[in-house]
């Protein structure tokens, strides 16, 4: 077995190893506020951490791919939690059914990605002009949500969902909630996979971003779903954040943005972004997660 392969095996077990973990024992003792904020900490720091990890194997430039990779997915991600939000809400899932659900989703999430991913590097590879169409994908994203900063959900247009119906009439609630919840991802997945793209073309890097990512989002969930309001410019954030990785794509034989700066871009319009959206909710009253003690 080559190196790359054995690299790519480690990498595979040890997410699935957290994934277990986090099914496993978080939650395990009930879900309160305080253990939704120590164990999303955990899975940051974990994420974070494993920048020294690619600094160690493949040198400093491939760390700052990684984590600007990371940060572009942790940030994207909390979007994704809003809408999950909605969604439960939409289908009135009990908040002690959530948890499993999101679990349901996030492993799905993972596959799907993995074949996004595939995908992606395949046709920058055999075809250059792919980039490009990824580029403007990401700034007519990036437009929408400058445009659209609260869209609705409406669960019962998913096109899936109806055909689902359809299909089988008897479908319960639960199946349904997670045929919605596999499709969001999947619209969710063809914005994120491209703006990683636009930081670095190493597959090991995209998927790693993507999957550490993914790890604890269901203590994310619990610990922001009932704090949307908080984050009032998160998504004005995002969307500068998309139109930049989106122009650093269509600029690619042009001008090759160095990875530093669009690692420092990334930071400062996300930190600046949260900022700013606290400083206007600053002396609202905190609001938990939905069935979630404080």
């Amino acid at each position: 077995m080559s190196t790359e392969a054995i690299v790519w095996v480690a990498l595979v077990a040890g997410i699935l190893a957290f994934v277990a973990i986090d099914f496993l024992l978080f939650g395990r003792r009930g879900i309160t506020f305080r253990s939704s904020i120590a164990w999303s900490v955990f899975w940051l720091a974990l994420g974070v951490s494993f920048t020294l990890v690619m600094a160690a194997w493949q040198g400093s430039a491939a760390a700052s791919e990684y984590l600007s990779g990371y940060l572009i997915e942790r940030s994207l991600s909390i979007d994704n939690i809003f809408v999950f939000a909605l969604i439960f809400a939409a289908f009135a899932v009990p908040a002690q059914k959530q948890g499993r659900l999101l679990s349901i989703g996030i492993l799905m999430a993972l596959v799907m990605r993995a074949g996004f991913i595939a995908a992606g590097a395949a046709l920058l590879d055999a075809f250059h002009f792919t980039i490009y169409l990824f580029g403007l994908l990401l700034v007519a994203t990036g437009v929408k949500l400058a445009r659209h900063s609260s869209e609705e959900v409406h669960p019962e247009r998913n096109i899936v969902l109806r055909l689902l119906k359809r299909v089988w009439p008897g479908a319960t609630v639960t199946v349904a909630v997670v045929v919605v919840l596999a499709t969001t991802d999947l619209i969710f997945a063809i914005d994120s996979i491209p703006a990683i793209f636009a930081i670095t073309d190493d597959a090991f890097i995209v998927f790693a971003a993507n999957a550490f990512a993914l790890l604890g989002l269901r203590s994310l969930y619990f610990l922001l779903a009932g704090m949307m309001d908080r984050f009032a410019y998160l998504t004005h954030g995002l969307a500068i954040v998309l139109v930049w990785v989106g122009a650093k794509m269509l600029l690619t034989d042009v001008w090759k943005i160095p990875t530093w700066l669009s690692l420092l871009v990334i930071v400062l319009v996300l930190a600046g972004a949260i900022g700013l959206s606290f400083l206007r909710t600053r002396g609202e009253p905190r609001t938990g997660p939905a069935g979630v003690a404080g």
